[in-house]
């Protein structure tokens, strides 16, 4: 079993667009929408691909009620915390060239009670967890260092954890030695006070991590692929050329797929490459769609590992 926390979900619109240009006109081909956050789709993945999983998520509002009506319509088991006040909508504004604007509410402020009861769920969740996942922004009234408790419990229950955060949430979280996080190269730069311009920076900054507390590191790097800091070693996983249509979810997809394979015992190199497969084949599709076991299977092969002296 495979657990998720989606604390600050989302309403995820998706407008797919001619072109994006700055001061000029630009056309709506599509709009969608769909259940949103980062835990949520993981969960969301690992399910197409056959895993077990289970995701907890508060809920609230009118928005809550269409996030709960787009979830039943995916299959995975949820957890729901109720939660006073309004979840959160953002948009997404992608063009055929895989140019992309995000723009995300902060979400709904928690109460201390309210606080309480994710962290009950989630410890009640874990009893049958072989993972825990936490995954994105806290909302205001959670502490920053709310993952770095949870994963202190997971500990505890001999459940392995994985990190994908930001900022101070994803500071405090690596203080409590998590089993893996998974910053992208922003987040990195963030955590880190510097810009990573070169291979030789990304490399170091994966290392440097790891150094933090964490017991390994992939620092997701998009299009160039991911950089792995493991006990055994530093890999890196190429990815093949594709082209990119909407890159935004591939970094879940990343993330979903690399502890998919860790479930499945294989080796960090093999969970590395199922990762980096999964992000590139999301990448290809447009609007916030995932890719599927078998679009992933095709792109595996194409994923060239390498060591690192």
């Amino acid at each position: 079993m495979i657990v998720t926390l989606t604390i600050n979900p989302a309403i995820d619109r998706i407008l797919s667009v001619d072109r994006l240009a700055f001061e000029d006109r630009s056309y709506i081909n599509s709009v969608g929408e769909s259940a949103g956050g980062r835990g949520i789709n993981a969960s969301r993945v690992i399910h197409c691909f056959g895993g077990n999983t289970r995701a907890v998520l508060i809920s609230g509002g009118e928005s809550g009620k269409r996030l709960e009506d787009h979830l039943a319509q995916i299959g995975f088991r949820t957890v729901l915390v109720p939660v006073r006040n309004e979840i959160r909508t953002n948009l997404t504004i992608t063009d055929k060239h895989g140019l992309t604007v995000n723009l995300n509410e902060t979400g709904p402020e928690l109460s201390k009670s309210e606080v309480k009861s994710v962290e009950d769920a989630v410890s009640d969740a874990l009893k049958d967890a072989s993972w825990l996942l936490l995954c994105g922004s806290l909302p205001k009234g959670v502490p920053q260092s709310f993952y770095g408790k949870l994963i202190a419990m997971a500990r505890k229950k001999k459940v392995k954890t994985l990190l994908d955060a930001d900022r101070e949430a994803l500071r405090e979280g690596i203080e409590q030695q998590p089993t893996v996080v998974t910053p992208n190269q922003q987040e990195a730069e963030r955590l880190l006070g510097r810009t990573l311009l070169t291979r030789t920076h990304n490399l170091e900054a994966a290392a440097q991590i790891r150094a933090m507390g964490a017991e390994s590191v992939v620092l997701s790097l998009g299009s160039r692929g991911a950089i792995g800091a493991f006990p055994s070693g530093m890999l890196e996983a190429i990815p093949p050329r594709v082209d990119a249509v909407c890159p935004i979810g591939a970094g879940d997809a990343l993330t979903a797929a690399y502890t998919w394979s860790c479930t499945l015992k294989r080796s960090q190199a093999e969970a590395l490459r199922w990762g980096v497969a999964a992000g590139t084949a999301t990448a290809r599709l447009p609007g916030m769609n995932f890719a599927t076991l078998a679009q992933v299977e095709e792109i595996y092969p194409q994923v060239e590992i390498r060591g690192v002296e």
